[in-house]
């Protein structure tokens, strides 16, 4: 009976896991605490749903949550929240195969998008040799950020081109490994005639690294 009640315990995160769009709840919840109205616009789910999923997870001791006047504001219970999620994504990516497929039915340009890995950026930040672009929304970027990177939202980015250099390389990076607002800014700068790639990553796997991270707004001349 001691390890039946023990592993049903743990067996709650799994079930609270069990789900893609609880999965996509956290993953934008490891970017900034956001209400229920935001993760549903993000998500594309109704309000209702959308806080029954974070009900789910709650549950689970996976989220917290603050009141702020009329507003609930949602984030991880920790850092190792963002962990347990980074541990499955990779583990899916080694074992299941159809992830493989999937990413590379709609991402089929990718391939040509060469990645820089997280050792590469940190070289690159050291030497000062590329500018880093987060095309993240401005409130994400706000609430932590690579240390020097340069805040052009995706949305702006084409009427802000003037903004960049064409003689530097540029190393744009969003929310993670499957978010497709970089892809989508490097080729866009590649049209233009610039030098661009995308971080291998996303902002939370940096921060989960231990590197040092950045908060507030920053121009991006």
């Amino acid at each position: 009976m001691f390890k039946d009640n023990l592993f049903e315990q743990f067996a709650r995160i799994g079930k609270a896991l069990a789900s893609g769009k609880r999965l996509e709840l956290l993953e934008l919840l490891a970017q900034k605490e956001r209400t229920v109205e935001e993760l549903a616009r993000l998500t594309g789910m109704s309000a209702a749903n959308t806080s029954q999923h974070l009900q789910v997870l709650r549950h689970a001791r996976l989220i917290e949550f603050r009141k702020d006047g009329l507003y609930a504001r949602y984030r991880l219970a920790d850092e190792r929240v963002f962990s347990l999620w980074q541990a499955l994504r990779d583990i899916g990516e080694d074992r299941i195969a159809e992830i493989d497929h999937v990413v590379h039915s709609f991402l089929k340009d990718r391939s040509t998008l060469r990645a820089v890995t997280t050792e590469e950026l940190r070289k690159r930040l050291k030497n000062d040799s590329a500018i880093v672009l987060d095309v993240r929304p401005v409130e994400e970027y706000g609430a932590g950020h690579i240390p020097g990177a340069r805040s052009i939202p995706l949305a702006e980015l084409k009427v802000r081109l003037r903004e960049l250099p064409k003689t530097r390389e540029i190393v744009a990076y969003c929310r993670g490994p499957y978010c497709v607002l970089a892809d989508e800014a490097v080729a866009l700068l590649r049209s233009r005639g610039m030098k661009a790639f995308r971080f291998e990553q996303g902002f939370p796997d940096w921060k989960a690294r231990g590197f040092p991270v950045e908060m507030g707004s920053r121009v991006a001349g």
